[in-house]
């Protein structure tokens, strides 16, 4: 219940921009009779952080794209603008912090979120502390949300994925032994393991192998992939990131051991990882609530956007939800009637009110809304590679 706090707050100032208003006006009008008043709507600015350079950095110049194409799509539309500023914070939690300040300094007023997990258990004291609202496109942690009225999710918590994953591979009896490899020193891949494995146990699904590494050790995994093999495992399930995953499916398919090979949302990438052959991930099956080969019109128009504006990269799952914070942002505060004048505080405070009743329809989801502690509700999906692009699983 840490935002009901919060959602008094922001009924309260909304009730006050009315007080005193006796033309019988409905509170939506007034808000726009206020915002016409003062002229054209003014200028939000919108500060986010993430690895722009280093291994991750597939992840972080994805959402900073998908952010930038939802921005020049609002901008174009005139009323409320956005200036939008992207630091680099290369996954590291110190830089994060650093890039944060940065973003203060420019006059940031809402935070549109640290990339990865780590980073944004970082900067949540600082964030929670200033009051600046914080809606992160893919920092995952269960924690994270909890850990601050301010902060809010638009990717599934970590448990919450890990456990779609149990019961989508228990649904389609898609491995009779599974094998798990996992991150221990990570945040993400740990919180994946913990709500895969209690559901596992819950679903009955049988765990025959599970084996870890940390950050320390990541450069060989191949005990870890002959552990899998020795036990007869038929399904590998990998909550990890795409760089440590080629590596494991090179090396399986250099001692010619070929289970499936189950990923979540950090496997969004695979594709592009420089020197990996891509045909050892035919028939890897993934989480991901985007599909860029998807047919709607929205989705077509994100893509061939993004990839103008990348040189033909297709993007992933991480660039749409970088591009439906940006939207969801923006509903929220044109809805409030918000002009851009609201210092940081009162934005977030603003926004909270908003975050508790809306949903919300994008490129990830639709019917998409959040719960008292700032986590997403969307229905979650997988895809499998064939031929080198995603299909929807069947």
């Amino acid at each position: 219940m840490k935002k009901v706090l919060a959602m008094l707050m922001a009924a309260l100032m909304v009730a006050a921009m009315f007080t005193g208003c006796a033309s019988g006006k409905s509170a939506t009008e007034t808000t726009a009779a206020a915002a016409d008043a003062s002229g054209a709507a003014g200028t939000v600015k919108i500060g986010m952080s993430g690895p722009l350079t280093g291994g991750a950095s597939a992840y972080g110049l994805a959402v900073k794209a998908g952010m930038e194409v939802a921005v020049e799509e609002i901008n174009a539309k005139g009323g409320l603008q956005i200036e939008f500023n992207a630091q680099d914070d290369e996954a590291d939690g110190e830089k994060a912090v650093s890039a944060y300040n940065v973003l203060k300094d420019w006059g940031m007023q809402v935070m549109a979120g640290q990339v990865t997990t780590g980073s944004a258990l970082a900067v949540a004291p600082e964030s929670t502390a200033d009051n600046m609202f914080n809606l992160t496109p893919s920092a995952s942690a269960e924690t994270l949300a909890m850990s601050g009225a301010n902060i809010y999710q638009m990717c599934f918590t970590d448990p919450n994925q890990g456990a779609s994953a149990a019961e989508l591979i228990s649904t389609k009896a898609l491995g009779t032994k599974i094998g798990v490899i996992y991150d221990s020193s990570d945040d993400y891949s740990s919180g994946l393991y913990k709500g895969f494995s209690d559901k596992a146990a819950e679903l009955g699904l049988e765990i025959v192998a599970t084996t870890s590494f940390t950050a320390d050790n990541k450069a060989d995994l191949s005990t870890q992939v002959t552990q899998c093999q020795d036990a007869g495992v038929d399904l590998v399930f990998l909550p990890i990131y795409y760089t440590e995953a080629s590596q494991i499916l090179s090396y399986a398919n250099k001692i010619g051991y070929a289970p499936k090979f189950f990923g979540c949302d950090g496997m969004d990438g695979i594709l592009t990882v420089e020197g990996f052959d891509t045909s050892l991930a035919e028939g890897l099956i993934l989480m991901t609530p985007f599909d860029a080969n998807a047919s709607d019109e929205a989705t077509q128009s994100f893509v061939a956007k993004f990839k103008e504006k990348m040189d033909g990269l297709v993007p992933n799952q991480f660039a749409a939800d970088g591009y439906d914070v940006i939207y969801a942002l923006y509903d929220a505060m044109t809805a409030a009637g918000v002009t851009g004048s609201e210092t940081a505080s009162e934005l977030c405070t603003i926004l909270e009110g908003q975050f508790a009743t809306m949903t919300f329809d994008g490129l990830t989801g639709t019917d998409m809304h959040w719960d008292e502690n700032g986590m997403i509700s969307k229905a979650p999906a997988a895809v499998v590679i064939e031929n080198g692009i995603y299909v929807p699983m069947a």
